[in-house]
């Protein structure tokens, strides 16, 4: 039987918390950990040389363009490459199927998707529609690629099929609420971005969820935003998803720290990106060129806009 290869990149920006954890999770079976950090101002770049990853430092404009340059410039060794973020765990029985299916799947499997789990206020998110997330975070080298978007990024595959692993995949960052709602502000201006995007047509994106393989689970997501969410009024399709996700989809069943998430992430976070959606509209009401468009969107989000689509 062949043993397959596996590289694992990470992204990282004053990760010193979590990073140990995420290169220690993948070393049961991975070959190397190739890590990009964003010139933290803390020890990450420091502790993940000590735990034996590669460490190279780029300049950090998004998620999705970080990783894209990752892929493109970095030594991949291995014929697997694995997405992981710094905050998160490949637990055992995930590793351990990792190292025993791979070796026995046929040349059309070029992607693998893994069943996310959050973990809040040291809780596991059951309910809500929170669990399983489906992602894909594995594929054979050269296959895959990220889209690139400013916010709700994936990676997709442009040939063959995927297939699912069962096993334990947490989303679990160790900072406090204070962290928790200072990040999803910022998610809140990239997501208000592509909202806006979408209506306007500012600038090119590659959407690759509809075009290629990736988790179904995702593209359906993706639809009923695009389609759906995203034309009914913020005030309403907000309180909707909170309602829908807190009572039909038995959120409630998560106890107090369930009610604290469900709240700030599922009603406080969709209001947060309507309200900035509205206060950038208001703003650029007066424009009618899409390039001075961008140019006071790149102003008000300090996001630059202009920058070119990787083909």
């Amino acid at each position: 039987m062949t043993r397959e290869t596996i590289t694992v990149i990470i992204l990282t920006y004053n990760e010193s918390l979590h990073i140990a954890r995420a290169i220690e999770s993948a070393r049961a079976f991975s070959d190397e950990v190739l890590v990009v950090d964003s010139f933290s101002s803390d020890d990450t770049c420091d502790i993940a040389r000590l735990h034996g990853a590669l460490v190279v430092q780029h300049a950090f404009v998004n998620q999705a363009k970080q990783f894209q340059w990752a892929l493109d410039h970095l030594p991949i060794t291995g014929n697997w490459t694995m997405r992981l973020d710094a905050d998160e765990i490949i637990e055992a029985d995930l590793a351990a199927a990792i190292n025993t299916r791979l070796p026995t799947l046929t040349s059309d499997i070029t992607g693998i998707n893994f069943k996310r789990k959050h973990i809040f206020m040291g809780r596991w998110v059951r309910h809500g529609g929170r669990y399983p997330l489906k992602m894909l975070r594995l594929w054979r080298t050269g296959k895959g690629r990220i889209e690139d978007r400013w916010m709700d990024e994936h990676i997709s595959v442009a040939e063959g099929r995927t297939i699912t692993l069962e096993g334990g995949f947490a989303d679990h960052n160790l900072h406090d609420l204070t962290f928790f709602t200072h990040k999803h502000n910022g998610y809140a201006t990239r997501e208000a971005i592509e909202v806006l995007n979408a209506r306007l047509g500012l600038f090119e994106i590659r959407d690759d969820l509809h075009a290629g393989q990736s988790s179904f689970q995702a593209r359906a997501k993706r639809l009923v935003k695009n389609r759906l969410y995203n034309r009914v009024p913020f005030t309403l399709s907000s309180t909707a998803y909170f309602l829908w996700r807190y009572i039909i989809q038995l959120g409630f069943l998560d106890g107090r720290s369930g009610l604290v998430y469900h709240l700030l992430q599922g009603y406080w976070y969709r209001f947060l990106v309507g309200a900035k959606v509205l206060e950038l509209e208001t703003a650029i009401a007066h424009l009618n060129d899409k390039e001075a468009i961008v140019r006071e969107l790149s102003k008000l989000t300090g996001h630059n806009l202009n920058l070119p689509t990787p083909k």
